[in-house]
């Protein structure tokens, strides 16, 4: 259950980041908009990124009964999205959030299917999202609605909804703090109730600490004249759907991605980007669409394996510096 609420947090704080392009300078602080923007880069304007994982092996079950050792040959998944926004008021903002996945991987023996050992799965989702900002205990608040659909290249499969509401604690030049909370509207979740954390402070040496718990913990510094440097862990999830037997199931995984990133400033609002580390899987697993992932019928144990990333964003509502 834990490792579940980690892979959902970071979906019901998706929106936020947009609330710096939605206020007026009256309205809430710069510091305060520029803070929760920077919060949340998987939300650039436009972006793709691709990823590369080396060969490792894992063990799996299927309905409860050991399977052979197997070894995953090769994983690649590409991604790519956009973040539109509509209309943008002193108290209220609406936009669209679209985002595609394409996973290929090869196994040594068959594992979701029965015909070959090759695998390639097209995902995707799209969401609407209505941001409300007001004040709380004269504090700034962010109120936050989205209803989503995700599906295949096939068939478009599971409807979501998502509530967030947050507070901003702290925003001062070294030290700014968000807390709040999150409900989840999902046949699949097995958390209604999520909670919301984030705090970044700035050292005199050029250091900043960067926590979104439980998405993420980096250590920052700004290097060369449009860099920046990042060591730390990230948390990231990879789903798509199968067909099998005329049934629809889910395979849902959660990665924990510890390494060093770098990004820099390309001029012109593009943004690019080189992660590379070590990935563990602390859960993988497939169940059936219309359950919980708590009633799944596969699971498999990974060994850790290494990846790399590399992606480029393009901007054009905001600021052309690097996340």
């Amino acid at each position: 259950m834990k490792i579940l609420k980690k892979a959902l947090v970071p979906f019901a704080i998706l929106p936020l980041k947009n609330i710096s392009y939605a206020q007026k300078r009256d309205s809430i602080p710069i510091k305060v908009r520029a803070f929760i923007a920077d919060k949340f880069p998987q939300t650039r304007d436009l972006y793709a990124d691709f990823t590369q994982v080396t060969p490792h092996h894992f063990s799996s079950k299927l309905m409860g009964t050991d399977l052979p050792e197997n070894k995953m040959k090769s994983f690649q998944q590409l991604k790519a999205g956009a973040n539109i926004y509509f209309f943008k008021k002193k108290t209220w903002m609406l936009s669209t959030s679209l985002n595609y996945r394409y996973m290929a991987f090869n196994t040594e023996t068959p594992v979701l299917q029965e015909a070959n050992t090759k695998n390639d799965f097209h995902y995707h989702t799209e969401a609407i999202n209505f941001n409300y900002f007001s004040t709380l205990f004269k504090k700034t608040a962010i109120y936050t609605a989205s209803a989503s659909v995700d599906g295949s290249d096939q068939h478009f499969e599971r409807v979501r909804g998502m509530v967030t509401a947050s507070i901003v604690l702290k925003a001062t030049p070294k030290t700014k703090m968000l807390v709040g909370i999150a409900g989840m509207i999902d046949p699949s979740s097995q958390v209604p109730i999520l909670p919301i954390f984030t705090y970044e402070h700035k050292f005199n040496n050029g250091l900043v600490l960067d926590v979104l718990l439980p998405k993420k913990v980096l250590i920052r510094k700004d290097v060369f004249a449009n860099g920046r440097l990042s060591l730390g862990t990230e948390m990231d999830n990879t789903s798509f759907y199968i067909y099998r037997n005329r049934k629809t199931y889910e395979f849902r995984q959660i990665e924990i991605n510890s390494g060093v990133t770098y990004e820099h400033n390309l001029g012109g609002n593009f943004i690019g980007t080189f992660k590379t580390g070590i990935r563990n899987v602390p859960q993988a697993r497939v169940f059936d669409k219309e359950e919980s992932i708590k009633d799944y019928i596969f699971e498999a144990d990974y060994q850790s394996s290494f990846y790399v990333n590399v992606g480029i964003s393009y901007n054009p509502f905001g600021k052309p510096r690097a996340k």
